[in-house]
């Protein structure tokens, strides 16, 4: 009985692998001849424009990969739009180019490049050390360590991204000393990222919902945040995601047997920090060395109502500061710099890629499918808890949440208005819809910059955290269930 200790576990893998490829291109060719073709010759592909995204799930769950996967589903979806090669390189090459030239992919690496590089700083500085000794002070027991990344979370309620980087960087010094898997302070960031932003008004995300509100004739203009504060009690995911943590801090929530393995990895073999170089600076690291930073991209991002703007000025005045305090040479400086900007060139190779997928699917014509097809099924009682399952799923499969909110809020806000449905409920479904997605999506660009900050794999994150997440969006949908009936 002991024959399986020879198998070769990565031949498996590897056979599955081509297995499923190949199953994959025998249904891009049936799909594409059998998909019926519109008044536009334009091909209508129903339920087969699932295939994509169900794809690069099956591909990242046998290579427990990122990368990879998001390249094949692309692929995959242009395969099905046109199978003639040279169709099918002109829109690879048009989705690649669309995405590059998009604001939001240049916002997004403008700002991972320059998160990368102030981390860095704070590392070569060792100011991210003085603030890891200034907790130890306070901090005596491993459930303090987590408390600890927990609260740092809860006070950068800005943004996701500020949020993630920074609780990664700031606290996992802290709690590798007392054993703590990267794996949880990874969730730990993460429950505190965009499901937090999405219960603080002055967050990027409520100001974009309430921008998409007044946009969309949702609310009078003017009228948009107001009406997104009177929303926040009924965004039930985001308050189940952020106040779950300290119930599985405390273990009063089961270890799902995936975190159970990282945190025994953890004890027994603990994570080793990664070897970096210090500044030659003759000044001896201090706590405003790492606060300055922190504290002036919170203000302006707040002020400026950007966040790449908060970490451009806060760049321009850390390296002034840095430099006036003695840390280092502006050469030194900009050498350290450039080596953080280079550590997120992955990060942002995953989104670039997502965001390809994502171009992908909107040509498949995904989200309206969807949606199309789950109105016959909703009342105004219904609509509440099958928009927040619908967009979910959506959102998880697609990796986009702000994306999906542009195209669901034209479509959800009528159908409530025609179903006299309670509208502060089913946008609250609609707002957590989001949240999860931010939350799960192993390639969505909040998962990938959490992962990149706690230094472990987006796909090893997205399934260590996968079983409380889950619970949350389970007590979610159980409210947008039973609410409507309570409230009437």
């Amino acid at each position: 009985m002991m024959w399986f200790r020879n198998v070769n576990v990565a031949a498996i893998d590897n056979k599955l692998l081509l297995t499923v490829v190949a199953v994959i291109l025998v249904l891009i060719g049936g799909v594409y001849a059998l998909a019926p073709v519109d008044v536009e010759g334009k091909r209508i592909f129903g339920i087969f424009t699932l295939i994509p995204v169900l794809s690069v799930l099956a591909l990242a769950l046998i290579s427990k990969r990122t990368l990879e996967p998001l390249c094949a589903g692309a692929i995959i979806g242009l395969l099905m739009l046109d199978v003639n090669p040279l169709a099918f390189i002109n829109g690879l090459m048009g989705s690649s180019l669309k995405v590059l030239a998009s604001p939001v992919m240049g916002w997004i690496m403008l700002l991972s490049a320059l998160m990368g590089g102030l981390i860095m700083w704070l590392q070569v500085s060792r100011a991210t050390v003085v603030f890891s000794d200034l907790l130890e002070k306070y901090v005596k027991t491993r459930p303090q360590s987590m408390f600890a990344a927990w609260i740092l979370g809860l006070i950068i309620f800005v943004d996701d991204y500020l949020s993630v980087l920074t609780v990664g960087a700031a606290t996992r010094r802290l709690t590798d000393k007392f054993g703590v898997s990267r794996a949880m302070l990874a969730y730990i960031a993460a429950a505190t990222a965009a499901p937090l932003c999405l219960l603080v008004p002055l967050s990027t995300w409520a100001i974009y919902v309430s921008g998409l509100l007044e946009a969309n004739n949702a609310v009078a203009a003017g009228e948009g945040l107001k009406f997104y504060i009177s929303v926040i009690p009924y965004i039930f995911y985001a308050w189940s995601a952020v106040f779950l943590v300290p119930l599985v801090i405390y273990n009063l929530i089961p270890m799902s047997p995936a975190m159970r393995r990282a945190e025994m990895a953890a004890k027994t073999n603990p994570p080793v920090q990664t070897n970096v170089e210090e500044l030659e600076g003759s000044a001896k690291p201090a706590l405003w060395h790492f606060f300055l930073p922190i504290i002036v991209m919170i203000v302006l991002t707040w002020y400026l109502g950007d966040t790449l703007l908060g970490v451009m000025g806060a760049t321009i005045v850390t390296l002034v500061a840095y430099r006036m305090a003695g840390l280092g040479s502006i050469p030194a400086l900009c050498e350290h710099f450039m080596k953080g900007v280079s550590s997120m060139v992955t990060p942002i190779a995953i989104i670039f890629a997502a965001f390809v997928l994502q171009d992908v699917n909107e040509q498949l014509g995904l989200a309206p499918y969807i949606i199309e097809s789950a109105k016959p099924l909703i009342s105004a009682n219904l609509l509440p808890v099958i928009t927040f399952v619908l967009l979910a799923f959506l959102t998880f499969t697609t990796g986009s949440f702000w994306g999906i909110y542009a195209i669901s809020i034209p479509i959800i806000v009528p159908l409530a208005q025609a179903l006299d449905a309670n509208m502060a409920l089913t946008l609250g479904a609609l707002i957590s819809a989001g949240g999860f997605g931010s939350h799960a999506c192993f390639f969505g660009d909040s998962t990938v910059l959490e992962s990149r900050g706690c230094e472990i794999t987006p796909i090893e994150h997205a399934l260590t955290q996968l079983r409380y997440v889950m619970i949350s969006a389970a007590i979610a949908a159980v409210l947008f269930a039973v609410m409507p009936f309570i409230m009437a």
